[in-house]
């Protein structure tokens, strides 16, 4: 390896601290519905998603080609454009972990990389054809599509089992679930990593190391795959807690079709080179699930929250991204001063995290009662048969459940509503 300087290994270095936040930041793409169900415990199913991770890191370099060739214009792009593009990035996928919001990684780095590359060369050096194409465009239809895809699935899942005998149904899709997860597993690793793969090679490009135009070296492969994976092993229980309960209430049967349809939508997205962003699929695809159950409901003010946290990825990204660059721009020294900031501000939101901690033992506590069923709660005696049921977004009651007919008329006048 010709050419490869300090700021190249630093920044191939920073990449890597990036695909491990996007690997924990993304546990829940994969996981949450079949934590949040019991198909699986917490941590037998974070263990089985960095293993397929790694897998699908090995499987195609598509997306890593479209990030690396397509995205910006390899001529005239320094290392140092490519490490203050990850700092945006991965400030962006800590600020959304520690509350909670999945949202998208692969839309940071772009965002990163776009502002970064824009500060430094102009918004020339952007291939704005390839930005839509493969990357806005498959950002609004994918979680539309998987979601109109989950929704059908579920109804169809409930049609088909709706004479079979509950408990065997459920053991049945859960052990679905567990299959569909590990395929959306190997999906996001033939996705999401090699985002990292292609911001690597890119970087190798720009610091004259590999020819223009190269795939992947197998060292970046193997590196991507494996970073990702620990990452996922860590698991992001802040996010998989949202993405499991927060969204909406799953059954296995919802659980198995949000997943089927999720891998579906992002292996195909692979094939195609398209660098979709995994959270927006597998939340889509939750709250197609949500709504396609009769009487299921979808919490819009955690989805609105989402939302808005995906719209505001890219520019936000892109502005942090711009701002490093220039201060990279000032020479070596300036360097550090990023590379401080961004340690700095990573252990800050660390500690953050400590004064809440979210791990695989409380990952799956229930939402907390909203105000209404508090208040009945605390003047109305709970009855000896009970049932829930949906009253408003975010608030439930308990409610009796209807008893069954008595054979003969009562008797006694008391018994009779």
């Amino acid at each position: 390896m010709e050419n490869f300087s300090l700021i190249l290994a630093i920044v191939v270095i920073t990449a890597l601290a990036f695909d491990f936040t996007n690997g924990f930041h993304d546990t829940a793409n994969a996981m949450a519905t079949t934590i949040s169900t019991g198909a699986l415990k917490p941590k037998i199913a974070v263990a089985m998603s960095a293993a397929l991770n790694l897998v699908g890191a090995f499987l195609s370099v598509e997306v890593a080609n479209t990030i690396s060739k397509g995205l910006v214009d390899e001529n005239g792009i320094r290392p140092e454009v490519i490490f203050a593009a990850l700092v945006g990035a991965i400030l962006w996928n800590l600020v959304t972990w520690l509350v909670g919001l999945p949202s998208s990684s692969s839309h940071a780095l772009m965002g990163g990389l776009i502002g970064a590359t824009v500060a430094s060369a102009g918004f020339g050096a952007v291939h704005g054809d390839v930005l839509v194409t493969k990357v806005l465009l498959p950002a609004v239809a994918a979680p539309v599509v998987a979601g109109l895809a989950a929704a059908l699935s579920t109804r169809l899942s409930y049609t088909l089992s709706k004479n079979a005998e509950d408990e065997a149904t459920r053991k049945g899709y859960r052990a679905g679930q567990i299959a569909s997860a590990g395929l959306v597993s190997l999906a996001h690793g033939t996705n999401d990593a090699q985002k990292t793969m292609g911001i690597i090679t890119l970087a190798l490009i720009a610091g004259g190391s590999i020819a223009p135009g190269s795939n992947p070296p197998t060292w970046v492969i193997l590196s991507a795959g494996l970073a990702i994976a620990l990452g996922t092993y860590i698991g992001g229980w802040r996010i998989i807690r949202t993405m499991g309960t927060g969204l909406t209430d799953l059954q296995p049967q919802q659980g198995f079709a949000a997943q089927t349809s999720a891998a579906t939508a992002i292996l195909a997205s692979s094939h195609l080179g398209f660098s979709l962003s995994t959270t927006h699929v597998v939340s889509g695809s939750v709250m197609g699930a949500g709504l396609g159950r009769k009487g299921g409901t979808v919490r819009w003010s955690t989805a609105t929250r989402m939302m808005v946290a995906w719209v505001l990825t890219l520019p936000a990204a892109a502005l942090v991204g711009a701002l490093a660059e220039s201060v990279t721009d000032l020479g070596d020294w300036g360097t550090a001063v990023v590379a401080v900031f961004l340690v700095a501000s990573s252990a800050a939101i660390w500690k953050l995290s400590r004064r809440e901690v979210v791990n695989s033992g409380n990952v799956v506590a229930e939402e907390p009662a909203g105000v209404v069923t508090t208040a009945i709660a605390a003047v109305t005696p709970p009855p000896t048969g009970t049932a829930t049921v949906t009253v408003a977004e975010d608030l439930t009651a308990t409610i009796p459940s209807p008893s069954p007919a008595p054979a003969a008329p009562a008797a006694d006048p008391a018994a009779t509503v």
